[in-house]
């Protein structure tokens, strides 16, 4: 209990106390027009001066601001969370070091101290991945952070570009890359949107963030809100400049609807509650970047604010659920919770809603904003066809969440102890639940000090709530259907494993990239280690020595007939030489 109140209180008033130090320099930084930047110049090297460069703009500090005082939220729920584990201690340590390395990230223009935060988020989320130490946790903690491994690549690939250019602040290379005329412009494009990519888990690099869940639940929530997987998107919205115009908007358009659709539907096929979330994060991040692509890049840092407040609250919640009902994490076992944990209820059918992108809320003015913009963009059919069924997706599957947990009868037998008396746990729920309501409109005002002006016709202004009215109803019906009379409508298409397997995105990601390889490892193991070089080697001398070590015991021995002969023996020799 000491450890309850010392840390977690405290790691929560310094977090709280830096997230509104940080709003109001942003709040500074926004009215004043003014950035502020911290330059330290640590060593010269062939006319590239190696330096230490932090820019606090309001963008930079208006993010922190989010990720601190989220993080301050997160810290101190997991002091009930966590409160019977054997190592919090280097759990709180690991979070507090995660959320620095996020920052040093986003006040970095610098990629050498961005690369230092980049990978500081894959170390430690590795750690914190393999937290609980079986088997699981490994596999998923080693395809986590092999997978960012291609993303590290591709930042230290830039570096080395950066070098020959004279300079690694990425500022400088902005209106050059833009512009895209020089081959060097191009590959250090792609080595950037390629980290990105991997980071923000896009298309075929998006297995790792379902299995990343086997990190405890307030990991998930920190991650999956606004650090590790919005670091990719984040740096894209830096080097948006260097996008415009180029063929690279094109390509990430494709690869981030498919993103959101390929999360959209494996969404819905999945019982794991906190695996549906993480889904749902990357249908979200498929959001991102996709407005991102088509050049609006306000937009998509505004969608990461509002996001991350409401995905932080629904993981919150999904951890409140999983803490009372004994790890359990089958939204089947679930049931009829609304009826003993009222609060965590409301609270996750808020952050649902946000999700969805409901009026009034704080999903539907960033969603609502960008589902308009993309559509009077001059969208081609494929990518207006994947955002049409993207959308009724992602309404689908929270209805669904909310049918299976929180309406029935209560499946969890009569041992079980339900209720909503954790106020650690709760508390920080409330404070996101008042995000999740008034983030979006008062975000709106400050992000956006000129309104967008929208005309759309009157199909097209509808097809929005059109589509959010068709997807719960779709999501609560299919699935009522398919519990009541024992019918899984669209279980029993011929497609539901490739539906529900991320297109085996999964299956490719560890086995497709490793199966050859292993075995060719075991047929030379076969052939040469436990073969040829064995049959020569330690086995084949062991049993040489251990034959002819029978015939130098007997001449070792007192033995006196082979004692005579063996000197006859030599005297005829010597006889016929000097004879």
């Amino acid at each position: 209990m000491v450890w309850g109140i010392s840390m977690h209180f405290s790691s929560l008033v310094f977090f709280l106390g830096a997230s509104f130090l940080s709003f109001f320099f942003c709040l500074k930084s926004l009215f004043l027009s003014k950035v502020l930047v911290v330059e330290w110049e640590i060593i010269s090297l062939n006319s590239c001066l190696i330096e230490m460069t932090l820019v606090f703009d309001w963008m930079s500090l208006m993010f922190l601001s989010f990720v601190v005082l989220i993080s301050s939220m997160i810290l101190y729920y997991s002091g009930e969370y966590m409160s019977g584990e054997k190592d919090k201690h280097r759990f709180m340590y690991l979070v507090i070091f995660f959320v620095l390395s996020m920052g040093l990230v986003i006040v970095s223009p610098n990629m050498i101290s961005i690369l230092l935060g980049w990978d500081g988020l894959g170390l430690v989320s590795y750690l914190l991945v393999v937290y609980y130490q079986n088997e699981k946790s490994m596999n998923a903690g080693m395809l986590t952070v092999l997978s960012n491994r291609i993303g590290d690549v591709g930042i230290l690939m830039s570096i080395g570009m950066m070098f020959l250019l004279g300079g690694w602040n990425f500022f400088f290379y902005q209106e050059a890359m833009a512009e895209g005329g020089t081959a060097e412009m191009l590959v250090l494009k792609g080595f950037v949107i390629m980290a990105a990519m991997t980071k923000s888990a896009q298309i075929p690099f998006s297995a790792w963030l379902p299995a990343a869940m086997a990190a405890p639940t307030p990991v998930s929530a920190l991650v999956h809100s606004s650090t590790l997987v919005t670091a990719g998107v984040y740096l894209l919205i830096r080097f948006s400049v260097a996008l415009e115009g180029s063929q690279a908007q094109s390509f990430l358009l494709v690869v981030s609807c498919l993103t959101m659709f390929m999360a959209g539907l494996g969404a819905n096929f999945e019982y794991d509650l906190k695996k549906i979330i993480a889904l749902s994060t990357l249908s979200q991040l498929g959001v991102m970047m996709s407005i991102l692509a088509l050049g609006f890049f306000d937009l998509a840092f505004f969608h990461l604010l509002t996001h991350a407040l409401f995905k932080a609250l629904l993981f919150m919640c999904a951890g409140v659920v999983i803490h009372n009902v004994s790890g359990y994490q089958d939204i089947r076992s679930m049931g009829g919770l609304v009826l003993c944990m009222p609060l965590t209820s409301v609270c996750m059918n808020l952050a649902s809603l946000a999700l969805c992108g409901f009026p009034f809320l704080a999903g539907f003015y960033s969603k609502d904003l960008i589902l308009e913009v993309a559509f009077s963009s001059g969208l081609n059919l494929i990518s207006f066809i994947l955002f049409f069924l993207s959308t009724g997706l992602t309404v689908s599957y929270s209805f669904r969440l909310f049918y299976y947990s929180m309406t029935g009868l209560f499946s969890l037998g009569g041992l079980s102890c339900v209720s909503d008396k954790a106020e650690v746990m709760t508390g920080p729920m409330i404070v996101l639940s008042l995000g999740a309501i008034s983030s979006g409109a008062a975000m709106s005002w400050l992000v956006f000090p000129d309104p967008y002006l929208i005309c759309l016709g009157g199909v097209m202004k509808g097809l929005v709530p059109f589509l959010v009215f068709f997807g719960g109803l779709f999501g609560y019906v299919v699935n009522m259907i398919g519990v009541s009379e024992g019918m899984k409508v669209y279980y029993s298409l011929k497609l539901t494993e490739f539906w529900g397997s991320m297109w085996f995105m999964p299956l490719l990601s560890t086995k497709g990239v490793s199966k050859w390889e292993l075995e060719a490892g075991m047929y030379l193991q076969s052939l040469g280690d436990k073969g040829w070089l064995e049959k020569f080697g330690g086995q084949g001398s062991y049993f040489f020595f251990l034959d002819y070590s029978k015939y130098l015991s007997i001449f070792q021995g007192s033995n006196m007939k082979l004692i005579l002969k063996s000197f006859f023996f030599w005297l005829v020799i010597l006889s016929l030489f000097y004879f």
